[in-house]
């Protein structure tokens, strides 16, 4: 049984920074394609970034609005995932869900929401102006 457990959200300011965590626990890390998503009250997940099954060398993508201040990074060592925030502006707000993917070859990043199959419960991001 796969588990993805987010942690790190919180309420903050303008400007400011989080960083999110995701942990999985059932099966080695490296085995999935991971994603980030946010869902805003009342509308659909949308896409934030996707990185590949790579380590220190995997291939990332970022939705354009977070392009130059989210990061996505992995460690495969100890089975966690990570989606940095700079820059925080208040259409970052929502829950955050980290989503894995297993069963694709090494260098894929995953952006299409159905495409997951294992997903987290979230973690709310609060950005106030």
């Amino acid at each position: 049984q796969v588990q993805l457990v987010e942690s790190g959200g919180g309420l903050v300011q303008a400007g400011d920074s989080l960083r999110l965590s995701c942990a999985i626990s059932g099966r080695t890390l490296s085995m999935f394609a991971m994603g980030w998503f946010r869902q805003e009250s009342g509308k659909d997940r949308t896409f934030v970034a996707a990185i590949s099954r790579g380590g220190a060398n995997a291939g990332t993508r970022y939705e354009d609005s977070v392009q130059g201040r989210f990061t996505i990074s992995r460690d495969n060592a100890n089975n966690r995932i990570y989606l940095q925030m700079n820059n925080l502006k208040p259409e970052d707000t929502g829950v955050y869900y980290c989503a894995a993917k297993g069963g694709v070859v090494f260098a894929t990043i995953v952006t299409d929401a159905d495409s997951y199959t294992y997903w987290g419960r979230g973690t709310q991001v609060t950005v106030s102006s």
